[in-house]
């Protein structure tokens, strides 16, 4: 299977990759797998991919733990090494172009007291639930690529 028809499938075409890296064959391997299955655990048990009920949580923890996805990548890549070279075709592209352009705006808005007011607020979750469905994809391409049954469908609403 080619790189381009595995995004596809994901939801994740949007991504600007390479085509080189586009047109190569999609293959991953242990390292691959395993560093898959790290951040899809990581990516199921946040609110960046759980729905957030108007009257939970609060925003600015939310914005943290979708942040917090930066760190656990890195390190996931870091204690997988240059083995998991698929992985990371996938996972830095979704950090740069869904995960940054989300988290930059917030984090901004955050330090200039956008949390104080409940505008804002409801417009943070507003961005939330539309920036979720981008990262349950990725999850699912996570699920995919770790060869693991895909649970971002095991809870209802």
């Amino acid at each position: 299977m080619k790189r381009r028809d595995f995004l596809e499938k994901w939801g994740l075409a949007g991504l600007k990759i390479n085509r080189g890296f586009l047109e190569g064959e999609f293959a991953p391997c242990d390292p691959d797998r395993a560093a898959a299955w790290e951040l899809y655990i990581e990516l199921l048990t946040r609110v960046a991919t759980q729905y957030l009920p108007p009257e939970d949580g609060d925003e600015k923890s939310a914005l943290d733990s979708v942040y917090a996805i930066f760190k656990e990548t890195r390190e996931v890549l870091r204690r997988h090494g240059s083995g998991c070279g698929e992985f990371a075709k996938l996972a830095i592209p979704v950090l740069n172009q869904i995960i940054r352009p989300f988290t930059a705006k917030w984090h901004r808005l955050s330090l200039a007291g956008a949390f104080q007011d409940a505008a804002r607020c409801r417009e943070f979750r507003t961005e939330l639930a539309a920036f979720q469905p981008k990262l349950r994809n990725y999850t699912r391409a996570l699920a995919a690529m770790a060869e693991v049954e895909d649970l971002t469908t095991l809870e209802g609403d």
